[in-house]
């Protein structure tokens, strides 16, 4: 079995063979595009492994969180595969953050999970003016939060 060191060490020297090979053509052209699209394969697997680790998850555990199978999510944080922005949002609930993917320059897409109470903090939002106002913020912060315990 390869380990996740030894396939990203042959993954990279795939693309650097691929890249190194000339830049004229049409074909290192879709080279390159290809080369970033498995960049951000990987950035996002590096992504999900990071914020799993952090939590003290297993890929089982995960893997259940997310109504997905253990080797799924194995494959992903490999880089192996490319995941939907609906699979995205269940492993950003099953993993209690929220999922950011933003252009960085030209052709670099940033990703992370920011877990929720990192969120919180970022966001910056007006005290409540009433009592009516506040309680019913704090019945849908219960509610949000008794969602999130239900789904993962």
């Amino acid at each position: 079995m390869v380990s996740h060191a030894q396939w990203k060490l042959a993954r990279d020297r795939k693309v650097a063979a691929s890249v190194s090979e000339g830049e004229d053509s049409a074909e290192s052209a879709e080279r390159a595009r290809r080369r970033r699209e498995l960049d951000l394969a990987w950035d996002l697997g590096q992504a999900v492994y990071d914020r799993r680790t952090a939590l003290g998850l297993a890929q089982t555990e995960l893997a259940r969180r997310a109504n997905m199978t253990q080797p799924q999510v194995s494959k992903l944080e490999l880089g192996g595969s490319m995941p939907t922005v609906p699979l995205l949002v269940r492993l950003a609930r099953a993993m209690e953050a929220d999922f950011s993917l933003r252009p960085d320059g030209e052709d670099v897409v940033r990703v992370s999970f920011i877990p929720h109470v990192a969120a919180a903090e970022a966001r910056t939002e007006p005290p409540a003016t009433d009592h009516a106002s506040a309680s019913a913020a704090e019945a849908e912060a219960d509610a949000g939060t008794e969602r999130t315990a239900a789904t993962g």
